[in-house]
């Protein structure tokens, strides 16, 4: 256990140096929903808003709108890139930001409807518009040539995770969505690795070459289901398996139909499970309950001001919905230098590559 706690402080250290070196990617293009939204729903009229304490806590600016006490994914993967945190693309004016840009939106998904219950956000299909817009209106105008700017793109990185919601605030919301009416679980699978798979080509087709993919992690343990108890609800987490097998499937494909592109599966699922059953491992105590204070007893966001618990880092769970930094920096720290979450390759070899 003492070993594992040093490899992981070791691995982590090398992206803090990264800082202070020359970039190991020209910039980071983030995609998705809450995971990494880092201040877009800020900006949107919705209730799924995270722009108050305590979400942010262990944040050094604050609450941005990060749905997490600390960092996310996207946070330490830009530290080990060496680049700035990606800004949110709502929060811009006018400014070109070469290093990168994040279009990620909370309660959003892969179908234009899901998480609409909530109010406005950014589906995957407007997020890559939006990079579109980024291309045409800041990009284009940056680079000099068509070559200078291909070579900026093909060696970029491009992170993305999404999907969850499709299942939290779609499928399994009858009441409101009529898809697990109208679908079978894998037919459902299918339609939204299908519907992901146009978008990628999409950015493949504007110059990304370079993409992590994040399968869905597993939904069946998230508090917000459990209620406090500790088992999950494997239905869910069966659900999302189809998904996850789908779009590894989809991945391998793309990889060897699309030249010159190199997909990378981070296996979220896998490893979200593992940290949950045997937290020990990962030095966490508490698999099961938010940190934060929620309303309807630890099965939803996190009740405003009030103050969190005081071993977060002992915790999986921030919320009813999402992990704390301390998972978030397990997660990307494996991705970025291990050889079992993000594969065929992890992020230190993607980015030499």
């Amino acid at each position: 256990m003492e070993k594992l706690r040093l490899f992981y402080i070791a691995l982590f250290t090398h992206f803090q140096f990264a800082k202070s070196q020359e970039p190991l990617a020209p910039a980071l293009y983030v995609f998705g929903d809450s995971l990494l939204d880092s201040g877009n729903n800020n900006l949107l009229p919705t209730f799924a808003k995270s722009n108050y304490f305590p979400y942010g806590a262990d944040f050094a600016a604050g609450a941005t709108g990060r749905f997490t006490n600390g960092k996310t994914v996207a946070d330490f993967i830009a530290e080990f890139l060496g680049l700035p945190f990606p800004p949110p693309y709502l929060s811009l004016k006018r400014s070109v930001h070469i290093t990168g840009m994040n279009y990620a939106s909370g309660s959003c998904g892969i179908l234009r409807e899901t998480g609409n219950d909530f109010g406005k956000c950014l589906s995957i299909s407007e997020q890559v518009n939006m990079f579109n817009q980024t291309m045409g209106m800041q990009l284009s105008r940056y680079y000099n040539s068509p070559k200078e700017l291909s070579d900026y793109l093909s060696n970029s990185i491009f992170l993305i995770a999404i999907g969850s919601n499709d299942y939290i605030n779609n499928y399994l919301l009858p009441s409101i969505y009529d898809t697990s009416r109208s679908h079978t679980p894998r037919n459902f699978a299918e339609l939204l690795v299908n519907t992901l798979s146009i978008q990628f080509q999409k950015l493949y087709g504007l110059g990304a070459r370079k993409i992590v993919v994040f399968e869905i992690g597993p939904i069946g343990c998230l508090p917000l289901f459990k209620h406090g108890s500790e088992g999950c609800v494997d239905e869910y987490n069966q659900l999302v398996v189809m998904f996850n097998e789908e779009l590894e499937a989809m991945l391998k494909n793309l990889s060897t139909t699309l030249q010159d592109s190199q997909f990378v599966l981070g296996r979220a699922h896998w490893l979200g499970y593992d940290a949950i059953k045997t937290p020990s491992t990962y030095g966490l105590t508490d698999p099961s309950n938010p940190c934060c204070v929620t309303w309807r007893q630890g099965a939803s966001g996190c009740i405003p001001e009030m103050k969190p618990c005081p071993d977060v880092d002992k915790h999986y769970f921030w919320d009813a919905y999402h992990p704390t930094e301390a998972f978030y920096r397990t997660f990307a720290t494996m991705c970025i230098n291990g050889t079992s979450v993000c594969l065929p390759k992890n992020i230190n070899d993607l980015v030499r590559a």
